[in-house]
């Protein structure tokens, strides 16, 4: 890329970092850093508070809340949430896994929140701490250089606004502003799934020792999601496989309604449900980045990758890579030698939590993995070790790894057995 002139440079507003996107990572990764004194500017095309799923969060986000000072102002918005309950549809039976029962026992509950409240406050955080964070702005375009970046932006009003950071974090979410202006974009051909979603009142709710769990009801060909929200909403969405979708010819509110239809589980948690909100749909779903930094970049969130939600990791990965985002900025900044370095292991890392997850998500809809869940022996602590995944778990050493490989164990044994036509039988065992 050629180098920027002077007269470039000089048209441009300095900055130490600018943020693309003002979602959980970027307002994450802004506050942090200017925190640490960075002179920060964070631009968001849409306007808070703004429709959002990825509504039910987890345990571990409740560290970065306590960084960021948000606990409190998360607890005050938010539903309490003590576990997953998972509900195996046509046969009627239902697992929990409460985060209690998690290794790591330092986080042992999460919350659901209303994402246009929840992205409002983690976006009014950023601006407290001295962010320049501006809402209804576009980044047009960008140029990319060793000595730092030139950014093109517009308002609605079509003023035009020009940066010149030193560094670069792409917080754009699923719209993947660099990664699809750089094609590193590459979709996961494992997990082709397409997800449609709205809010109801009058749904069923838990009100055992369930009460506050997300419910997952795995069905045919995909699973839906079941999340109590406050004032008697239920955020309920259907996540399918192509094949669920691809002889889709109904408009997406009929074609909700249908699924929930075909799924005793759900149609009788919906016999009274009322539709309180627009049904949107989001195709594509699954998809990584091929590299998430280059010079004086980084992606981070959504703009870097985004998995099947299935487990709830949407907004602890955001911001989690948040975190780390900056850290690498803020290291740039001083010493992009050793901020490289940086770079590269924050990589490894949220690529190995990635994974981690996604060995379960590609397996979701196998008959096997399905009826391990609802049968969760605890050998070798197996199942507690399956809990802290989905308490999201997915860097603490081998820990909570060495419980999870005789789960994965178990499941190949299975497999093989039932390829082989040998008779498997799993009954429910309370967890020892």
């Amino acid at each position: 890329m050629p180098e920027k002139s002077l007269s470039d440079r000089l048209a441009h507003e300095p900055c130490d970092v600018l943020v693309i996107g003002g979602g959980p990572a970027g307002s994450t990764a802004a506050a942090l850093l200017a925190e640490r004194g960075r002179d920060v500017v964070m631009l968001e095309k849409e306007t808070h508070p703004r429709f959002h799923i990825g509504e039910s969060l987890l345990p571990r986000n409740l560290a970065i809340f306590d960084r960021l000072g948000v606990r409190a102002a998360v607890d005050a918005i938010g539903v309490f949430k003590p576990g997953a309950e998972f509900v195996l549809d046509k046969a009627g039976r239902s697992q929990t896994f409460r985060f209690a029962d998690s290794i790591d026992q330092r986080f042992t509950h999460s919350y659901h929140v209303r994402r246009d409240e929840f992205d409002t406050l983690l976006f009014d955080t950023a601006r407290s701490r001295g962010v320049r964070a501006c809402e209804g702005v576009w980044v047009t375009d960008i140029r990319l250089g060793s000595a730092g970046a030139l950014a093109e932006a517009r308002r609605a009003d079509g003023t035009a606004l020009r940066f010149a950071p030193r560094f670069v974090l792409d917080a754009s979410g699923r719209d993947t502003f660099l990664a699809s202006r750089l094609k590193l974009i590459a979709a996961d051909k494992n997990n082709n799934t397409a997800a449609v979603f709205a809010h109801f009142r009058g749904v069923q709710d838990r009100t055992d020792d369930r009460a506050g769990c997300i419910s997952i009801h795995l069905v045919d060909d995909g699973w839906f999601w079941v999340i109590p929200l406050t004032d008697g909403v239920m955020s309920v969405g259907f996540v399918g496989t192509t094949r669920a979708f691809k002889s889709r010819d109904l408009p997406l509110p009929e074609f909700l309604s249908t699924r929930i239809a075909a799924s005793p589980s759900m149609a009788a948690r919906m016999a009274e449900a009322e539709l309180c909100s627009e049904v949107r749909g989001a195709g594509n779903y699954s998809y990584r980045a091929r590299a998430s930094w280059g010079e004086g970049y980084m992606m981070i969130g959504d703009a870097f990758g985004f998995i099947d939600p299935v487990f709830s990791s949407g907004v602890l990965l955001a911001m989690s890579a948040g975190e780390m985002g900056a850290d690498v900025a803020s290291l740039w900044l001083d010493n992009p030698a050793r901020a490289r370095a940086l770079a590269a292991r924050s990589e490894r890392r949220i690529r190995r939590a990635m994974d981690q997850l996604s060995w379960l998500i590609y397996r979701i809809n196998d008959p096997v993995l399905r009826e391990i869940f609802m049968a969760p022996r605890n050998y070798l602590r197996m199942r507690d070790g399956v809990v802290s995944v989905l308490a999201g778990n997915l860097n603490d050493g081998m820990r909570p790894n060495l419980p999870l490989l005789a789960f994965k164990t178990i499941f190949h044994i299975c497999s093989l057995a039932r390829t082989l036509g040998i008779p498997v039988r799993l009954s429910p065992v309370e967890a020892s």
